[in-house]
């Protein structure tokens, strides 16, 4: 249904408000976001990162051994892209209609076609324990990101295969592009931020992140060049994609370990697994930011994707036991995993 302009609108358009009112009416409606629906996902297995398809309306969910695929219109599963042991993350590649998973345990990457969603290839030798992984669009090249080795391993999607080493001075945890030659990832275990040149696969800088602490998730805009890390002192610490200067810290809610920039709503999200919340963060210019909500959301839900059509978020969770298991992580709650939809009511 298209929406006629109200005579408020109209009386601010003639008064030369309407830029004015177009921002409030762009950061308001997230204030009135909730958690939509709970899509229920049997069976056993840890997760990790999400990631999202736009052109097919794929979800992927990353689950231990496995990679669960979630078509989010009609709200049901519709594949797995089986035999990934350990996955963490799923990269994207429009352009190659290929999707690459980083299985941890294995040390490798297994390729899939976006439509058919079967796997056409397995490629091994990246460093150890890959977790993050991307797509360059720059460089046409797939990058993990191997928190073991401390490195990040180059791979060609078209040979399949692993081409390089790119030596990192930490533990990698998230990564992201600019698609304009420079891939950023967090150094966890060093609180600071890796600058790498896609095309020469070497690093350009490492810029430290105090007051953040042991940063996990990241975002970008690349519009106006600031990347978002996400660290475990409830801190956001925005800063300059250009020279690491650090522009504004925001406060964020207990273990962060995802972050999404909705480049079309200036609103970026972080899911806050330990306090059960996103924290929602206008971007009202580059250099300034305001907390526009905080959203219940369930605790254990620390990771998510971003749907930028419906401008919907959805994030992996479950039920936590009352013990802990050895690591020190609470034990989960048999069959209690599932996707949450998190959306304007």
């Amino acid at each position: 249904m298209q929406l006629r302009p109200s005579s408020f609108l109209l009386a601010l358009l003639a008064l030369g408000c309407l830029p004015q009112a177009v921002a409030a009416a762009t950061a308001a409606p997230d204030a009135h976001y909730q958690v939509l629906s709970r899509l229920p996902l049997a069976g056993a297995g840890g997760w990790d990162y999400l990631s999202f398809d736009a052109q097919h309306r794929h979800l992927f969910v990353s689950r231990g051994d496995r990679v669960l695929v979630i078509d989010v219109d009609r709200h049901k599963q519709v594949g797995t892209i089986a035999d990934t042991q350990g996955v963490h993350g799923i990269a994207i590649a429009p352009d190659l209609q290929r999707g690459y998973t980083s299985n941890g345990n294995s040390a490798s990457v297994t390729v899939f076609d976006l439509g058919s969603l079967k796997t056409v290839a397995t490629i091994t030798g990246t460093g150890e324990k890959p977790d993050a992984i991307l797509y360059d669009s720059a460089s046409h090249h797939v990058l993990t990101f191997n928190g073991k080795s401390n490195n990040a391993s180059v791979i060609d999607p078209v040979k399949n295969a692993v081409i390089g080493t790119i030596a990192l001075p930490g533990k990698p945890e998230f990564a992201v592009s600019d698609g304009a030659g420079h891939v950023y990832v967090n150094i966890e275990d060093k609180s600071e931020l890796v600058q790498i040149d896609s095309t020469s696969n070497k690093v350009l800088q490492t810029w430290p992140l105090a007051p953040c602490e042991s940063p996990s998730g990241l975002a970008i805009d690349t519009a106006h060049h600031r990347l978002f890390p996400v660290c475990d002192n409830r801190t956001m610490a925005i800063t300059d994609a250009t020279n690491g200067h650090q522009v504004a810290t925001v406060a964020i809610g207990d273990g962060p370990d995802a972050v999404v920039f909705d480049q079309a709503t200036s609103m970026v999200y972080s899911s806050n697994g330990e306090s059960g919340t996103i924290t929602a963060v206008h971007e009202t210019d580059p250099d300034h930011y305001t907390v526009a909500a905080t959203i219940p959301t369930q605790a254990s839900a620390r990771t998510l994707a971003l749907d930028p059509k419906l401008h919907r978020l959805y994030l992996s969770a479950a039920r936590l036991g009352a013990t802990k298991q050895a690591n020190g992580r609470r034990t989960v709650e048999p069959d209690s995993f599932s996707i949450l939809t998190v959306g304007r009511h």
